[in-house]
């Protein structure tokens, strides 16, 4: 199991629909940074990370090239924690975060499926998991829309077997986010779990008004309220709040989570595999919230992250985000009755269509 060759690309991934949030606005495009490893024993691996708009991921591409690439040459890809440490050592003077972690965890979760594949096991059950089956939710970046838009995405959204959905806010006036929540509670139901995604837009004071206001429609967490440095500001929401706060993708060292958590500044820990440092760094979180008997939730690259959140004990739901491959993969995702189901073939499950990606490749 010893790795002969690593391609790396980059691509520009056009978005069905123009989506916003409170920090970036509006959103065209997504970057896409692929990275496949191949093994002496014929077996392949995929990893992949993502920019929103274009920005970095030619750097993160760079890297992964120039900077990690020979690191790696004849390793053994069952000695995964000792690569990643290499990987981490290689980088941190320049890294430590940015884009050394979006390539980092391209590559390791290249290898993470390579590994599965030669144990024949899908990634899920060699991370020691018992159950493919994982809550999902659908989360719109949706800041743009109208409310007419919004209900009809979040009905939408229902038919495709959804149970529980999360809305954008953030938006100039408070009134306006309490209106579009409203709208989507009335969609949903009294039941089913409704969160709210701020997007890093207010401050702590701001946030906690919000916060104690969104209440009243029963929202399951508030996520990303405030600059997610500011842990005493998290932790302040938190405490003079009324919601739960989800928080994390924005983290990408498993040193910012441990600061989050161990201050009890959050409640839904929610790492991304893409910017965190791929599958070795986001298993640890994970392991770490459930020491703080936390659950763990994720953020994006749901076809990802789904065999992730099977693996562990404390799984929350797995967000099916706006920035989806489905055009461009072999098995998209479903969701039924709420929940979605981690691949049973060997690896993590993701096989990508790269005769229609070609069409998006930066050179």
């Amino acid at each position: 199991m010893r790795l002969d060759q690593l391609e790396v690309a980059r691509y520009s991934v056009p978005l069905p629909h123009v989506l916003s949030d409170a920090t970036h606005g509006e959103i065209r495009e997504f970057g896409l940074v692929t990275v496949q490893v191949r093994i002496r024993k014929g077996l392949e691996g995929l990893g992949y990370t993502y920019t929103v708009g274009n920005v970095g991921a030619a750097a993160i591409e760079s890297m992964i090239k120039d900077d990690l690439a020979p690191l790696l040459s004849g390793r053994d890809l069952r000695c995964t924690e000792a690569i990643w440490a290499d990987m981490w050592q290689a980088t941190h003077y320049v890294g430590r975060g940015g884009p050394a972690s979006f390539a980092i965890s391209a590559v390791d979760t290249a290898l993470w499926d390579a590994k599965a594949k030669g144990y024949s096991e899908p990634l899920w059950r060699l991370l020691g998991g018992s159950s493919p089956t994982v809550r999902a939710y659908a989360g719109g970046i949706d800041l743009g829309f109208s409310l007419d838009q919004l209900v009809d995405q979040a009905r939408s959204n229902l038919r495709r077997g959804f149970g529980a959905l999360k809305v954008k806010v953030g938006g100039d006036r408070l009134r306006d986010d309490l209106e579009r929540v409203e709208a989507l509670r009335d969609v949903l139901g009294p039941d089913g779990p409704l969160m709210v995604d701020a997007n890093m837009k207010w401050g702590v004071s701001e946030a906690i008004r919000a916060s104690r206001a969104l209440a009243d429609f029963d929202v399951y967490w508030l996520e990303e309220p405030t600059d997610p440095a500011d842990v005493d500001g998290h932790v302040r929401i938190q405490r003079e709040g009324a919601l739960p706060v989800a928080a994390g993708e924005n983290l990408h060292t498993l040193a910012e989570f441990e600061a989050m958590i161990s201050a009890g500044a959050v409640a839904f820990p929610e790492p991304d595999l893409t910017n965190c440092g791929g599958v070795t760094a986001w298993m640890k979180i994970a392991h770490l919230a459930e020491a703080h008997n936390l659950p763990v939730t994720s953020h994006g690259v749901h076809d990802l992250h789904v065999s992730l959140l099977a693996a562990v004990p404390n799984a929350s739901f797995l967000e099916v985000h706006g920035f989806g491959l489905d055009p461009f993969l072999e098995n998209p995702l479903e969701v039924s009755r709420g929940c979605a189901t981690a691949s049973e073939r060997p690896g993590h499950g993701v096989e990508l269509r790269w005769d229609l990606l070609q069409a998006h490749r930066q050179d």
